[in-house]
């Protein structure tokens, strides 16, 4: 476990602030006024980087295997049409990230990453039907070594106002490896083909790297 590297610069400036004030309030207020607020700011400190920490996860990045992009629980299995980059019916996975998830997403296979876009948006609740298409959101599409294409889909939500993506274009990745981060709340949507065998069910918890999501 340690903090991971999208939460250094806010908990930074968390730490300093909750300091500044705090001897601030003990200087000029009460004591037990200053102690209340102390105690507040640093619930909120320990809250803020329980959010960031970061989890080592040993992926087999076994061929065949799609993996969780991400922690969290299915709440959607269907198929759906999907016209950004298939333009046919496909079936997706949604996986909801609360805020006592780990946050950090990671490549479901290993194979080579042939689109990349990010989609300016609303901010509706992350499991609102209509956030996959309307919110903001950044598709990436990975094509395995057996050809087959993987499309995923990082969508922000009501609370989580930020969405960072490290794929590229143009580049080998492997299973397991991560590839991006979502600030506070959020959900990961993944569209596999009408022929691959899912394995888990709606409500199943899940964890980014480790759980088996379908099968190719």
């Amino acid at each position: 476990m340690g903090i991971h590297k999208e939460g250094v610069r806010i908990l930074t400036f968390l730490a300093v602030s909750a300091i500044t004030a705090a001897a601030v309030l003990f200087i000029f207020v009460y004591w037990i006024i200053a102690l209340s607020v102390t105690l507040v700011l640093l619930l909120l400190l320990l809250f803020v980087a329980h959010f960031f920490r970061r989890a080592k996860r040993n992926c087999p990045a076994q061929a065949g295997k799609v993996y969780s992009p991400a922690d969290g629980r299915v709440v959607a299995i269907e198929r759906v049409f999907e016209p950004e980059v298939f333009n046919t019916e496909v079936q997706v996975v949604s996986i909801f990230m609360s805020v006592w998830n780990v946050h950090a997403n990671s490549y479901p296979v290993s194979g080579f990453v042939d689109y990349v876009h990010y989609h300016k948006g609303k901010f509706l609740v992350a499991w609102h039907p209509k956030s996959s298409t309307e919110n903001e959101r950044t598709t990436v599409v990975v094509r395995t070594e057996q050809g087959v294409r993987i499309l995923f889909r990082q969508i922000a939500g009501a609370v989580a106002r930020r969405i960072c993506c490290y794929a590229h274009e143009g580049t080998n990745v492997e299973a397991g490896q991560q590839f991006g981060f979502i600030k506070f709340g959020s959900r990961v949507d993944i569209f596999l083909p009408l022929d691959a065998n899912i394995t888990v069910a709606l409500g199943d918890k899940v964890r980014a790297a480790e759980t088996i999501i379908a099968e190719l």
